[in-house]
């Protein structure tokens, strides 16, 4: 549902409010279970999670980066191989990152008028100013979209609603040999003081 022609209060009715959600975190499926998934986020507290612990929140089962807060928020757990699985929402304009092994994998409302000039290695889904991501697979700000982050050595792949838009072995890529060398790190979210909400939060390891 496109909202661009009314204003972001009107879009929330239709799409849902940030922050109005069940009161405790989903369980995982059982066939992720069966699949070795766990759960690193439990919907009420930032157990589990150090940095910028000041700049998110806890709300409703959902990871909320603050507007004009955010900041780093990183797992204690490190990751060597890993599938993560996350469902992200998105204010109008808004900006975040996911931080895999040090490196950012950038969340963004691809759609806004403020970002229609950035590189291409800059819209979502893309490993940060190395590999550009396919666009056009993100729902519009408000709605609620999937993602799936797998690295496997120096494999990197991104699926956003069902769609692959990263697969790519970094080895491969100038200039990110020392990336491609990374093999473990923890996980993380990149405020950059805008409201994301994040929530089912799962990681399977081999």
């Amino acid at each position: 549902m496109l909202c661009w022609s009314v204003t972001w209060s009107v879009c929330l009715l239709a799409v849902g409010a940030p922050g109005v959600e069940d009161a405790s975190a989903s369980p995982l499926a059982q066939d992720e279970v069966d699949q070795g998934f766990v759960s690193i986020f439990d919907g009420r507290s930032l157990d589990g999670w150090r940095g910028s612990t000041a700049g998110y929140v806890a709300e409703n089962g959902l990871l909320v980066c603050k507007k004009q807060g955010g900041g780093n928020l990183y797992t204690v757990q490190e990751f060597g191989d890993f599938t993560f699985r996350f469902e992200f929402r998105l204010e109008p304009g808004g900006n975040n990152g996911v931080s895999v092994r040090g490196h950012e994998i950038q969340i963004l409302d691809d759609y806004a008028p403020r970002h229609q000039n950035i590189k291409p290695c800059q819209y979502h889904g893309s490993i940060y100013c190395t590999v550009p991501a396919e666009r056009g697979r993100t729902k519009p700000a408000g709605e609620w979209n999937t993602e799936e982050i797998t690295c496997h050595g120096s494999h990197w792949k991104v699926t956003v609603n069902d769609a692959v838009i990263v697969d790519v072995d970094l080895a491969a890529v100038p200039g990110a040999e020392a990336l491609a060398r990374r093999t473990k790190g923890p996980l993380g979210f990149l405020g950059h003081g805008s409201l994301v909400e994040f929530r089912n939060l799962r990681v399977k390891s081999p």
